[in-house]
């Protein structure tokens, strides 16, 4: 708890001793949680134990990144894609799930990262998480992701299009003999222990006032993902984008696929922080991702 939180508190002694004499189930109601289980309830991490995971990262165009980046973000050093498909059997917040994401390479004041374009999910608990903690643009799917020796296959489908579809061959190295490997080991991928990712997000939320524009300055927001691997293989991978209105992944268009890897392992997603305020009008255009109002509906 903040200091200012606890300032706000001792200036309310009624609610501050209502805090300190509540009991577990008091409430009455499932709708509304008791003090003394909220403050048992909180997770310093979001843990996915044996969490199998295919990435992949293939360089686009410079054009395709400068249109997709909102301000203050900017492009990093090469215009590269990453995109991984997931299976969840077990997390300390949700059943279990799937999961898919596409993701851009992009700068923050020097330190770059991933921005989250997309992120397809199997379970309505783990898409309001991530949508509403973090500012996740996450939207149910039906995803289908398996393994079978040494292939590795999957695909993300909405609205009956499977807009993404992916393979991979379990063979030691990436595609082109190994061409690109260092360049993946540039981004921080350790085949041999635990690695980290960071993502920058933009929590917001639409105002429902006529006059509104969104109801808090949006807020630019940095994560980080520490991955265990227990099973570690470089993969040389394939992907085949469908055109769909409703997930535009061909947007970032396959330019030279660098390759990908496939993990089974323990993962962690650390509390965030927000970088930054973000001017509301320069954000509006790109404020959509969770949202399909003009699209038809089939």
């Amino acid at each position: 708890m903040k200091f200012a939180q606890v300032l706000k508190l001792l200036s309310k002694p009624k609610l501050l001793l209502k805090i300190k004499n509540s009991n577990s189930g008091d409430t009455g109601s499932p709708f509304v949680r008791s003090y003394k289980d909220l403050a048992k309830g909180g997770r310093p991490t979001a843990d996915f134990t044996d969490a199998e995971i295919l990435n992949l990262v293939w360089e686009t165009t410079p054009e395709a990144i400068a249109t997709l980046l909102p301000p203050p973000l900017k492009p990093a050093s090469r215009p590269l894609v990453g995109a991984f498909i997931a299976w969840y059997p077990s997390t300390n917040f949700s059943v279990p799930y799937n999961e898919s994401a596409l993701f851009i390479r992009a700068s923050y004041k020097g330190e770059e990262g991933w921005y989250c374009l997309s992120m397809p999910v199997t379970d309505d608990m783990a898409m309001a998480g991530g949508r509403e903690g973090w500012g996740y643009p996450k939207k149910m799917a039906h995803i289908a992701f398996s393994r079978d020796g040494d292939t590795v296959t999957g695909y993300t489908e909405r609205h009956g299009i499977k807009f993404m579809q992916v393979k991979a061959r379990l063979t030691g190295k990436v595609n082109n003999d190994n061409a690109a490997l260092d360049e993946l080991l540039a981004l921080g991928v350790n085949p041999d222990g635990e690695f980290s990712e960071r993502v920058y997000l933009f929590k917001h939320s639409h105002s429902p006032v006529k006059t509104g524009i969104f109801d808090y300055p949006p807020l630019l927001v940095e994560g980080h993902t520490r991955f265990r691997p227990k099973t570690f293989s470089w993969a040389e991978t394939e992907i085949e984008i469908t055109p769909s209105a409703y997930d535009p992944w061909g947007e970032v268009p396959v330019k030279r696929m660098l390759g990908g890897f496939y993990t089974v392992g323990d993962n962690s997603m650390l509390h965030g922080r927000v970088l930054q305020k973000v001017n509301e009008f320069e954000f509006l255009p790109y404020s959509f991702l969770k949202y399909e109002f003009d699209q038809n509906r089939p």
